[in-house]
């Protein structure tokens, strides 16, 4: 069983950054892939980035390409995902997620119903 904790959401002006953490306790996270997401009032939770268990790869939802950057560090059991020119509709709760099965392409790794483990969120709110 493994345990997320997000951290580091809030409030920031738009043009802001934010860097959101997961931790995770309960077992190491070495062989999860990890993803994060978002969900704002009214929408469903969409993706919005995620990384290989090996750090080598990452993979992001097209509108936030340039802007977040996730990584990881296995050692500290922890996920990062940098969050930069900070927009109001980027306003939202962001979760991460971690799953252990073998995931082949974009598809995978963005798709909700493929992670097994979630934390609770973190908020994040982009004032104009």
């Amino acid at each position: 069983q493994v345990q997320l904790v997000e951290s580091g959401g809030g409030l920031v002006q738009a043009g802001g950054s934010l860097r959101l953490s997961c931790a995770a306790s309960g077992r190491t996270l070495t062989y999860y892939h990890m993803g994060w997401f978002r969900q704002a009032p009214g929408k469903e939770r969409e993706f919005v980035a995620a990384i290989t268990w090996s750090g080598g790869v990452t993979y992001y939802r097209d509108s936030m390409k340039g802007l977040f950057t996730i990584s990881r560090d296995n050692a500290k059991n922890t996920v990062y995902l940098q969050m930069n020119s900070l927009k109001p509709e980027d306003t939202a709760v962001y979760y991460c997620a971690a799953d252990s099965r073998v995931k082949l392409a974009y598809s995978d790794y963005s798709a909700r119903h493929k992670y097994d483990y979630w934390g609770q969120g973190t908020q994040v709110t982009v004032s104009s």
